[in-house]
């Protein structure tokens, strides 16, 4: 069986090509990138784009040598 997570996507919201699991929009329930759903959940809670690339950053550095 293919492993899905695998397969390139381009996310609708930023252009960017990712093959992680998607994230859902909670602007339409579309299917989007993993950081633009890390976008849009600290967007709701107020977090400024400058803290974004701050947290985004941490998470990025952290899981580098995971995959």
């Amino acid at each position: 069986m293919k492993d899905r997570n695998k397969e390139p996507h381009i996310c609708p919201k930023c252009g960017q090509m990712y093959t992680a699991r998607p994230a859902l929009s909670r602007v339409d329930n579309s299917p989007i990138c993993p950081d633009c759903g890390t976008r849009e959940a600290l967007e709701s809670i107020g977090v400024g784009r400058e803290e974004q690339d701050k947290i985004l950053g941490i998470i990025h550095e952290k899981y580098e040598g995971e995959e």
